[in-house]
């Protein structure tokens, strides 16, 4: 919803795609269309055909994917897509970041600080009595690509023997798909986001999250603007550098308590909290708009700090779960009364904006039925 705004508004004639029918960013005012495609996830092939055929019919000359799914399924079959460009690296060198065994071992060439970590190829290799508890049990890839289909794994911290036993049975890919077992650093997450143009930086942002869903830790739905910590921005310029990084990125760390951040993964396509960016004054999805078109954009030299953002119903949730969870009656107070309190000043909601209605009228519409089941 973000890039349809932000490119909307810049001008372009924005359609949307989706499987499914209807889409939130189909409902903004800047979305001139919406196509509904087959599932990228369940039916890659029959995807990518959907796409060639769109692409021969229509003149699309910016195609921005926004799932991890979407953009490396693309950049895996550009050769199917003739006359497909992308505004991404190439996809040898996404996957290189993207698969977090090879960017822990990149991390490690560059002396960038992370978690210590071993490699496993499968669980065949796994001597569980030398297991170390607790341990973060992370998959290499977020998303695995069979061919066929995308097999979803998922990061759990793990505290006994049992538990890890318990993750081995119910997940299958470890057993056929590489992963690692991580030391658990405690502390805080942390990002930075950014835009390259061909290895070279355009522009950098940052931002605190605030609360999250599930509250312990997840989406976020309430963040704000931040000075991009220096020591993390040399550390994702680095990084970036090294592989010359075109595109957008948002490089995560988790920062110790006592300050260290450590490298977790690199996200590789746009964020979900990109229209706090936006709002700010970095203008992400429009200055990659620039990059494609070969202009050298220029980043602005600064951006509003202090710019929040709240996604009103995700916020709701996080309450909820938040109040249904096992804290004092004092920490409840303070939760609810700093949500029914919302600092107003500075505050943009990432749904409901005025003059375009129309997405948050979709959500909450959908978010009713989710809770009624009709």
């Amino acid at each position: 919803m973000a890039v349809t705004r932000s490119l909307g508004r810049a001008g372009l004639h924005v359609t949307t795609a989706e499987a499914a029918p209807e889409a939130l960013a189909g409902h903004s005012c800047y979305a001139r269309g919406h196509l509904e495609s087959p599932c990228p996830q369940m039916a890659p092939k029959a995807y990518v055909s959907w796409l060639a055929k769109v692409m021969a019919e229509r003149s699309f000359n910016f195609v921005v994917p926004v799932t991890e799914v979407t953009s490396q399924l693309l950049l895996n079959c550009k050769e199917e897509l003739s006359g497909l460009s992308l505004p991404f690296a190439d996809y040898d060198t996404v996957m290189a970041l993207a698969d977090k065994g090879h960017l822990m071992k990149r991390a490690a060439e560059l002396r960038i600080p992370h978690p210590e970590t071993r490699w496993f190829a499968h669980a065949g290799e796994l001597n569980q009595g030398a297991v170390e508890y607790p341990v973060v049990l992370k998959p290499c890839l977020s998303k695995i690509f069979t061919g066929e289909s995308w097999v979803a794994t998922r990061v759990r911290v793990l505290s006994s023997a049992d538990q890890l036993q318990q993750e081995l049975d119910s997940c299958p890919y470890l057993h056929q798909y590489p992963f690692m077992l991580q030391a658990f650093i405690p502390g805080k997450g942390a990002g930075i986001f950014c835009l390259y143009d061909q290895g070279r930086p355009v522009t950098y942002f940052a931002h605190k999250r605030l609360r999250e869903k599930p509250p312990e830790g997840g989406v976020s739905v309430l963040c704000e603007s931040a000075v991009p910590d220096p020591t993390m921005q040399a550390y994702a310029s680095r990084l970036l550098d090294e592989v010359g990084w075109h595109g957008v990125a948002m490089v995560e760390f988790r920062v110790a308590p006592d300050g260290t951040p450590y490298l977790m993964e690199v996200n590789t396509r746009f964020w979900g909290s990109l229209q706090l960016a936006v709002d700010a004054g970095v203008d992400f999805p429009r200055l990659l708009w620039e990059v494609h078109q070969g202009r050298a954009p220029r980043g602005p030299e600064e951006y509003k700090v202090g710019q929040r953002l709240r996604w009103l119903l995700g916020d709701i949730d996080s309450l909820y779960l938040y109040l249904r969870g096992h804290r004092t009656l004092k920490e409840k107070g303070r939760r609810l009364l700093a949500f029914a309190t919302p600092r107003l000043s500075g505050l943009l909601h990432e749904v409901n904006r005025r003059g375009d209605l129309g997405p948050a009228w979709f959500e909450f519409k959908r978010y009713l039925k989710d809770l009624t089941g009709h």
